[in-house]
């Protein structure tokens, strides 16, 4: 009992303290949008405020507050919170034709997340508060289709922009897109026992490469 108790309590504290990181972290990526423009700036932050809102219906999910529409709504943030810092970090290759075909990708990809999901039930995914269950496998391969060629498009990204900056700030912020991204797919792929350590992580590094 004590130990069901903690965990809960464990669980509460570390989507709160998440939440409560990533909104002034996505305040200050949109405030940088606004004063210097970049399409880099404008799709990461779009992707904090979508991971904010995700992280948001964890923190809903950690008090016991579930429904059909909740994990549906957090399974397709999930997903596109990916693409958009993927799309982010692509921008930063300055390839037009590459950035509109793999935008259109993502888009037809979208679509198919946002069909598998209203074509599937879900079900209860809970296990002690969190987000630790099978997804149904339309559900798992679209949002894979979507997500894993993201996470490779950022990685790919992040290798070539720090060797091309050398930067150690620019280096953080990619690693910390990467792991943010990473840490939806990891659920997708079932290794939710990393989702809120990877999504801390991320954000921590997030904040080394912003501030």
């Amino acid at each position: 009992m004590f130990g069901s108790i903690s965990s809960e309590v464990f669980t509460e504290f570390s989507t709160l303290l998440i939440f409560f990181l990533t909104v002034p972290l996505a305040s200050l990526m949109t405030y940088n949008y606004i004063k210097k423009k970049g399409e880099s700036r404008f799709y990461w932050s779009v992707g904090l405020w979508l991971f904010a809102f995700g992280v948001l219906i964890e923190v809903l999910f950690a008090f016991n507050i579930y429904s059909q529409i909740l994990i549906k709504t957090y399974l397709f943030t999930v997903a596109i919170l990916v693409a958009f810092l993927s799309l982010g970090s692509a921008a930063l290759l300055k390839n037009k034709k590459f950035f509109m075909y793999y935008s259109i990708f993502l888009i037809l990809s979208a679509i198919f997340v946002e069909y598998s999901l209203i074509n599937s039930n879900v079900g209860n995914v809970l296990t002690n508060h969190v987000v630790f269950g099978i997804l149904p496998t339309l559900v798992v391969i679209s949002s894979s289709i979507m997500t894993f060629p993201a996470a490779a498009v950022l990685i790919l990204t992040a290798v070539l922009s720090y060797r091309k900056t050398s930067s150690k700030k620019m280096l953080s912020i990619i690693s910390g897109v990467v792991i943010v991204s990473i840490a939806g797919s990891l659920y997708i792929a079932h290794f939710p026992a990393f989702l809120y350590y990877s999504e801390f992580i991320g954000i921590f590094l997030l904040w080394l490469g912003f501030v």
